[in-house]
């Protein structure tokens, strides 16, 4: 199974790697041969000097960021003639403020800014090519009242994602450009949005098509990168816990994660671009946010797949739920127009905030009996310092960067370091496994052999015929029981997990009784059966239980008892199997003298791999040997293996 799966879906996995790096390399390839300034960016596009919220005038620098915050923001001067006369296309691109470029004298170059129903209607009817348009009608454009920039997801205090792209030709022939003094004003019309203008204004200068270009020649590289990671996250984690044979939630929680991550990524890479694409402002502002809202979800059930006990992931069930809650309501606030999503942003992330810190609490309390909780507090340490770097860099200003991005990254990159060393353990243990279990055959297939020899069933039979005519009712019981033990030897070998002692035991039973045919009033057996609660291999007993009868009891003259007892400690169960027969010295070498010892070893290694059990063996010669089979609890596999 594991080889016919994991040559398909590796295949798969190899293709789509290939197809992904190969599309890497003609991007990078391109970007190095083609060296040609066909693009430029700046702040602003405007020469001249800008006033914050009415305070005092600074010059403009358009070759450096304006790092300044905002609620409104004015610009006055000149357009930067050499700019603009050096390339085809000024594009500028906004997120979440409105603008307005106007003359001196007050008239209006181009906007983007909040209008009412009637000032819409009327813009549209200005320059509507079709005067029968329906939507020249009052009651049609009060339900559609949105046109241009403000389409169906917007609601008229919503700016969204706007990019507009002006010929600078056409300004030029406008006049423009030259000695023309404009006002260029910013409004930002969140209070609660701390950004500078930089981070929500974008100008380039680009020849034909530049926008297009720069994505592709800057942008499309690292978008190839956040690709390959989406790749991982839809099929490496998952694919490689059905590989495995099994169903692992953590793999699953984390391809989910690394998909995630991977989109939010290409998300914040494509802000100043999706409008390209989508019409919409506003779609273009849900689609980023929702993608955030996404990605902390997965870390949250991330977070929780990592929890073990009973009570931690309940409550960890509970804030994920509950955070879900809060997205799912800002969203249906969203799309019935009563607040958009940028707006509700900072309640969703303050209950963000409180989740984090719920899971990363839960996990503390995990440290000592979850080791894999000590682990991801460790990776997520690099993005909570960067979360740290970013509120102090807030108010210093002391970096042009988000360190959370790096930060992310890092935690990312570790985490998945880490799970692939995960899955290369899990699969080597897998096709250990495999051996195991070839090997666990075989040695059952000993076991049987041992129990069911020409000799054993020589005697057994023998012992059976001259019940016949002493005894025909205890020769037809022991017909019966004789069959049934050799049933139970035949079907140990369909069994791979674990049996309940009281199979064993019932086995053990029959055993015994065809050898005390055997050996009449020499053998006695004696049951001290304190606990049954627990698993074992099958057959595990049993050549313990024969070295007693044959090699303990059966080699002393006036025989003996053979006593099989169970009894459970803080820490483990326990069978043991004793005998006051002839006893022998355990630190004498090996002889071949009849013992089963090959039985002996396959015993322990069952034990040992099935239920991380050992098995100790005392004895004193003339007194008899005590046999203890030892069943750690934490390797217990409380589940029903009868078949």
């Amino acid at each position: 199974m594991i080889k016919v799966l994991g040559s398909r879906k590796w295949t798969f996995v190899g293709i789509g790697i290939v197809v992904l790096l190969l599309i890497g390399l003609v991007a990078y390839g391109a970007h190095y041969f083609f060296k040609i300034d066909t693009t430029r960016n700046q702040s602003i596009f405007i020469e001249g000097e800008y006033s914050v919220d009415g305070g005092e005038w600074k010059p403009i620098d358009a070759e450096k960021p304006i790092n300044d915050t905002f609620h409104k923001i004015v610009f006055k001067g000149k357009m930067n003639e050499a700019s603009t006369l050096l390339y085809a296309n000024m594009t500028v691109s906004s997120q979440n403020v409105w603008y307005t470029m106007k003359t001196t004298q007050g008239d209006t170059v181009f906007e983007l800014t909040y209008r009412n129903k009637e000032a819409l209607r009327q813009l549209y009817l200005e320059n509507a090519a079709d005067p029968n348009d329906p939507m020249l009608q009052k009651d049609v454009f009060d339900q559609n009242y949105t046109i241009g920039p403000l389409q169906d997801l917007s609601f008229p205090d919503t700016p969204g994602y706007w990019t507009s792209t002006i010929f600078t030709t056409t300004l030029n022939a406008d006049g423009m450009l030259g000695e023309k003094d404009f006002i260029f004003e910013v409004e930002n019309p969140y209070p609660f949005a701390q950004q500078s203008f930089s981070e929500c204004f974008h100008v380039l200068y680009s020849e034909a098509n530049g926008s297009y270009l720069k994505f592709f020649f800057e942008i499309m590289p690292p978008l190839l990168a956040f690709l390959l990671v989406c790749f991982f996250g839809m099929f490496l984690f998952p694919v490689a816990g059905f590989i495995l044979g099994k169903i692992n939630i953590k793999y699953f929680a984390f391809g989910a994660l690394c998909f995630f991550w991977g989109m939010f990524m290409i998300g914040q890479r494509m802000v100043p671009y999706l409008n390209l694409w989508i019409a919409d402002p506003a779609a273009c502002m849900i689609i980023e946010t929702v993608l955030d809202y996404c990605l902390i979800i997965t870390i949250m059930i991330y977070l929780k797949a990592n929890l073990t006990g009973r009570v931690t992931r309940a409550i960890a069930n509970v804030v994920t739920a509950l955070y879900i809650t809060v997205v799912i309501g800002a969203i249906i606030l969203q799309f019935t127009r009563v607040r958009d999503l940028y707006a509700t942003s900072p309640n969703v992330y303050l209950c963000t905030a409180a989740g984090i810190v719920t899971l990363t609490i839960l996990l503390f309390t995990e440290i000592r009996n979850n080791k894999e909780a000590v682990i991801i507090l460790a990776s997520w340490t690099p993005l909570t310092i960067s979360i740290l770097l970013d509120v102090i860099n807030h108010y210093a200003h002391f970096a042009d960067v988000h360190f959370y991005h790096f930060g992310l990254a890092i935690t990312m990159i570790y985490q998945m370091v880490h799970l692939v060393r995960d899955l290369r353990k899990q699969y080597l243990a897998s096709i250990r496994y495999q051996q195991m279990q070839k090997e666990l055959y075989e040695a059952k297939v000993s076991v049987m052999v041992s129990q069911i020899q020409p000799h054993f069933m020589y005697n057994a039979l023998t012992s059976i015929a001259m019940m016949c005519k002493i005894d025909p009712d205890t020769a037809q019981e022991a017909t019966v029981t004789f069959a049934k033990y050799l049933r139970g030897n035949m079907d140990s070998l369909k069994r791979t997990n674990p049996i309940p002692f009281d199979q064993e035991l019932e086995h053990l039973k029959k055993y015994l009784y065809i050898e005390k045919l055997r050996f009449g009033k020499k053998l006695n057996v004696a049951y001290d059966i304190q606990t049954t609660d627990f698993v074992l291999p099958q057959l595990s007993i049993q050549p313990l239980v024969e070295n007693a009868v044959k090699h303990g009891v059966g080699m002393k003259k006036k025989g003996g008892t053979v006593t099989i007892a169970t009894r459970e400690t803080e820490k483990a169960y326990e069978v043991i199997v004793s005998d006051d027969g002839v006893g022998f010295d355990v630190n004498a070498p090996q002889k071949e003298d009849g013992r089963s010892h090959v039985g002996m070893e396959n015993t322990r290694r069952r034990l040992k791999e099935m239920c991380g059990g050992e098995v100790n063996i005392e004895s004193t010669i003339g007194e008899g040997t005590v046999a203890t089979v030892r069943l750690p609890k934490e390797d217990q596999k409380n589940e029903d293996t009868v078949s």
